[in-house]
This record gives C-alpha cells, sequence and structure tokens, in this order.
C-alpha cells in the first residue's frame, strides 16, 4: 500500500489484468499525442515498456498508440480529475481519474465515497508529496539498492516488498532519468510514473482485522471504476 494503493488479497486482484490493460490503454493514448514514436517521447516509452511487461496484446498497445496519436481517424477526449478524501476510519485517499465523462466521473466518485467521506481540493493533498515512482527489481545478483538509488539520482527507495520490488523515488522532473540510469545498477524497471507518497502513513497494526478489511474494500472498489487510473492510499507496508 504506502506509496500506491493495490489490491492484496487473491480474489480482489483476481480480475485485475484487464482492468490493468484497460487503464494502461488510456496511459498510451494520452502519451501518444505528443508523437507515436517511443524513442522520441519518452513518457510514451515509460508506458510501453510497462504495458510489455505485463503482455499487454501488440495489437492492444498499437491500437492504443495510433488511436492517441490521432492516426485512426477517432478522437480522444480523457480529462484528468484528482479526487480526495477519507476511506472508512479516516485513512487519507487520493484518487486520480482520467475520464471521457467528468460528470459521470464526479458522480460515481460520490457514490463510492458515501462508506469514507469525500473531500474538497487540498483536503488530504497537503499530506501527500508528488513524487516519481519507480518499481524495479534485481536483476543481477547482489545489486544494491541504496547504491542504485544514490547512483541513478533517485531522491529515496522503499525496501523491497515480499514479491521483491523495491520502489525508488524521484523528484517527478527526473523519473525519465532514473527510470534509465537503474538498469546499469543492476535493477530492472517494472513500472515508472507519476503519484502521491503519504508524508504520515497510518500504520495498518493499529487498525483491527476488520476494520482493514473495511478499508481493503472500500479502496478495491474505488480501483475497480473505469474512469480510475490510480488509488493513492495513506497506509504504511
Amino acid at each position: 500500500m504506502g506509496a500506491q494503493w493495490k489490491a492484496k488479497h487473491k480474489d480482489i486482484a483476481a480480475n485485475a489484468k484487464g482492468r490493468l490493460f484497460g487503464k494502461l490503454a488510456k496511459d498510451i493514448m494520452i502519451a501518444a499525442r505528443h508523437g507515436a514514436d517511443p524513442a522520441a517521447n519518452a513518457r510514451l516509452r515509460l508506458v510501453v515498456e510497462q504495458a510489455r511487461k505485463v503482455s499487454m496484446p501488440k495489437d492492444t498497445l498499437e491500437r492504443a498508440i495510433k488511436k492517441g496519436a490521432g492516426l485512426t481517424g477517432e478522437s480522444v477526449h480523457f480529462e484528468h480529475a484528482m479526487y480526495e478524501g477519507f476511506a472508512p476510519h479516516r485513512v487519507p485517499v487520493m484518487v486520480e481519474c482520467l475520464t471521457d465523462n467528468v460528470n459521470r466521473a464526479a458522480s460515481e466518485m460520490r457514490v463510492l465515497f458515501r462508506k469514507g467521506q469525500l473531500g474538497t481540493s487540498g483536503s488530504v493533498s497537503w499530506d501527500f508529496v508528488h513524487v516519481g515512482m519507480i518499481e524495479a527489481e534485481p536483476a543481477a545478483a547482489g545489486a544494491d539498492p541504496e547504491l542504485a538509488a544514490i547512483e541513478a539520482g533517485a531522491q529515496d527507495f522503499e525496501p523491497a516488498d515480499d514479491e521483491g520490488v523495491t520502489m525508488f523515488l524521484t523528484e517527478p522532473a527526473d523519473l525519465d532519468l532514473v527510470s534509465r540510469a537503474l538498469p546499469a545498477q543492476g535493477f530492472s524497471v517494472l513500472s515508472a510514473k507519476l503519484g502521491y507518497k503519504p508524508k504520515n502513513p497510518i500504520d495498518p497494526a493499529s487498525l483491527t482485522a476488520e476494520q482493514l478489511e473495511e478499508v481493503e474494500t472500500f479502496l478495491a472498489a474505488l480501483d475497480a471504476n473505469e474512469d480510475v487510473q490510480n488509488v493513492f492510499a495513506g497506509l504504511q507496508g
């Protein structure tokens, strides 16, 4: 959780791949507005690499690039919107949306936040910092994340999770530069994006098992919404 909430229960995550492809397709279309060639478009290159790592079908990927770049004759109009508030038990949440219908997204967020509390702009964003987030795993034996962070120019890193993935944190403007530098330091980049890291994350141990389950269920419902790209929750771990 922490920097970006992710479903941990198998039953919640079981059908997540289709949603992931949908979210990545939106990211690809947005990035491709600035050019269809990943070699000349750093933002597109990062998203394309991420799509390939999760085995997005090649035709789906190429169609998203062409559509975003305006090469298919179809118009793509996605608007970016941020919503912030609290999950149950006062866990702060920031929700990033890409939507083709702002009114629909706003209405659905109001419904989804009924089990928490939808806030106004700035109500919880003050408790998050905008950073570049790079997920990477060791590609060579003995790869040292602390040394890699220093040499690649990252601000900080979070120790590897249960799956061996380390999160490198950067200044927003340094995201592409650091992601390009990490392979030379023995790390394979899995994803790279801008996001929000909580300044004062809540320790899940301070919640009962039932309370934590309520928070997880709330976050999963947000993540399942078609307009939601990312959910950032103020939880440790």
